[in-house]
């Protein structure tokens, strides 16, 4: 059961999405959910002769805290507004937000990020990675273009017999069960027994949960990369949500994304619910 969730709260400006859809899915799931906003230092470029002025210093910190104050409020609106029980965190990001958030999330259930928006601050898939490699818990990434709330109508489930594809497949049931038509896909680049196997049984278990299951096989040439298949299948079959196991490697000492993860998080328009 999903029971209690976290939202990293965006301070940018439009980015309620992905507290409202947060909010959400704790509807959806009646569970609590807490909203964490990160407040940044102010990062005031210096003059030619090497001093800041404390004013502006001053002034871009205030713009911060307003930002966050913004951020809250909207939560609270979202959430008084669905009837959810909920509650603000305002937390200073000075000792990293990604690791910070990564540690919290590790005391709920569920985490809950937004995609990094090309063109702005990286520290949003700082946080979703520290979110997925680091709290043991299973992320839901939601699209910066998201517009809705939760949907599961058509949720497709990306099965190649892995770990982190079963973990996520686990994490995910309370919200398979409520789905319309769940679709396990399995990609392989030719036609192969033990592919199809693979995909049969995990259809076959979740149907014992009694899902409505269909397993779809797609077969890729040697031109298309397993993500740019999963995104196409994705889009032509009107997918609403995806679960599939997030992959990384270390790289001094951190984990970060693996290719199909990253292009899949770089490259997704339907929010995306990942384990490792």
């Amino acid at each position: 059961m999903i029971k209690d969730i976290v939202v990293n709260l965006s301070v940018r400006e439009g980015g309620s999405r992905v507290g409202d859809y947060a909010v959400s899915v704790a509807s959806a799931l009646e569970a609590h959910i807490t909203g964490i906003v990160f407040v940044y230092d102010a990062t005031v470029p210096a003059s030619g002769m090497g001093y800041i002025p404390t004013e502006k210093i001053d002034a871009e910190q205030a713009d911060r805290e307003a930002a966050a104050k913004a951020a809250i409020d909207r939560f609270a609106e979202a959430t008084s507004r669905a009837g959810v029980s909920a509650e603000p965190l305002r937390l200073s990001a000075n000792a990293g937000a990604g690791d910070q958030f990564g540690r919290i999330a590790r005391r709920f259930d569920l985490a809950i990020v937004g995609q990094a928006e090309p063109g702005t601050s990286p520290i949003e898939e700082v946080i979703a990675e520290s979110a997925l490699f680091g709290s043991g818990r299973p992320v839901i990434m939601v699209p910066y273009i998201q517009k809705g709330p939760i949907k599961l109508d058509n949720v497709m489930v990306c099965w190649d017999g892995s770990r982190p594809a079963t973990r996520a497949i686990a994490d995910a049931m309370p919200l398979l069960e409520k789905a319309g038509c769940v679709e396990v896909v399995v990609v392989a680049n030719e036609r192969g027994k033990q592919d199809e196997i693979a995909g049969v049984d995990m259809g076959q278990h979740l149907a014992r949960h009694g899902l409505k299951v269909e397993v779809k096989r797609i077969i890729t040439g040697g031109d298309i990369d397993v993500a740019d298949a999963l995104l196409s299948h994705a889009a032509d079959s009107g997918v609403d949500f995806i679960v599939m196991g997030g992959y990384g490697h270390s790289r001094m000492r951190e984990f970060v994304f693996g290719g199909v993860t990253h292009s899949i998080l770089h490259s997704m328009t339907v929010p995306v619910l990942m384990s490792h």
